[in-house]
């Protein structure tokens, strides 16, 4: 099953003997053997028994709590691995080492080659004329090797994505969905209501998989050091974006899976969410993105987006501790 995702306000989550169970209004909604759980996210208000709670820690099963809208509220997650070697190669090139740099230019290429990928397919499966922008983010890439400190290739990162999402609505066939740029806190429209909510789960399933390569999530490279931010799963994620969560929402839109029907407007705040029915539609999609196979460019054989996370992550701790010789992101065609 991989991540149980619980989305039933006021629901409670308990165990039985080997199992979890969560519970409403005195029926049984869901009851799974802990064997086939890596991960529990809560979204909105929930109730977790304390014997829960120490059986998930026992068995190193996170388990984060979002708003029912998406939002990251916090997590809790078992004792960091023993593994003090990886997270001492990982502060030992924190700021501007070599190290650094070679790791935010993998994790900027990665995530802009990726995000030229999905324009190339858009542009095939569409009959688009993409070209100039796909030009655009073909000089940003090769930009890339050139620069050597960390800001700049922050910048452009920050050039690439600007390009994408500005191409973004073209890759939009249904016209009942309209994108305009990129804005959250709060998501103003369905397609950044999607985007946000997606990258929320992403983060959950990429922060795992830096805890169990044995990471220190709170220093990154790419992302600044700020209070509380798991900025290694941030840096990690940027890869993976383009290839799950703005191909899913592409897929899904295009596809028409969700409706405008699925979404609707706070009226203070003039934030868009998901509906309950649409989120539990999407939280289905994204399980199955999530799970479905491709064959891992460096590995060279078949495995998940799931199993891919912790791939990438061992990679890096691969690449900090001298046992390779570069990181290679992940790009796929």
């Amino acid at each position: 099953m991989g991540t149980l995702y619980i989305t039933q306000e006021d629901s409670f989550i308990g165990k039985i003997d080997e199992r979890v169970t969560v519970k409403f209004d005195k029926k049984i909604l869901q009851d799974i053997p802990l064997i086939k759980i890596d991960g529990i996210v809560i979204l909105g208000r929930a109730t977790i028994s304390p014997a829960t709670v120490s059986e998930l820690l026992e068995r190193n099963i996170p388990l984060t709590f979002l708003t029912e809208y998406g939002r990251y509220l916090g997590r809790l997650e078992p004792e960091v691995t023993k593994n003090i070697f990886v997270r001492k190669a990982q502060w030992a090139a924190a700021g501007e080492s070599p190290q650094a740099i070679h790791i935010v230019k993998g994790f900027v290429r990665g995530k802009l080659k990726n995000y030229r990928n999905v324009m190339f397919r858009r542009q095939r499966e569409s009959n688009l004329d993409l070209s100039k922008s796909i030009e655009r983010i073909e000089q940003v890439i090769t930009s890339i090797d050139k620069t050597h400190n960390i800001n700049s290739l922050r910048g452009l990162e920050g050039a690439g994505s600007a390009v994408y999402f500005g191409c973004l609505n073209q890759m939009i066939r249904n016209v009942e969905f309209q994108f305009d740029y990129r804005n959250r806190r709060p998501p103003k429209d369905p397609v950044n209501s999607l985007l946000s909510f997606g990258y929320s789960l992403l983060r959950h399933d990429i922060q795992g998989a830096v805890n169990i390569a044995g990471f220190d999530p709170y220093l990154g490279y790419l992302h600044f050091e700020r209070y509380g931010r798991a900025s290694l799963a941030f840096d990690l994620m940027e890869e993976f974006r383009p290839l799950i969560v703005d191909a899913l929402v592409l897929s899904t839109i295009n596809k028409s899976l969700l409706t405008p029907s699925d979404f609707f407007t706070e009226p203070l705040s003039g934030a868009v969410y998901m509906t309950p029915e649409g989120r539990k539609a999407y939280l289905k999609l994204y399980t199955q993105k999530k799970q479905s196979e491709f064959k891992h460019p460096v590995m060279g054989r078949k495995c998940t987006y799931q199993e891919a996370f912790e791939i990438q992550a061992r990679l890096l701790a691969k690449y900090l501790m001298g046992e390779i010789d570069k990181y290679p992101p992940l790009i796929l065609k």
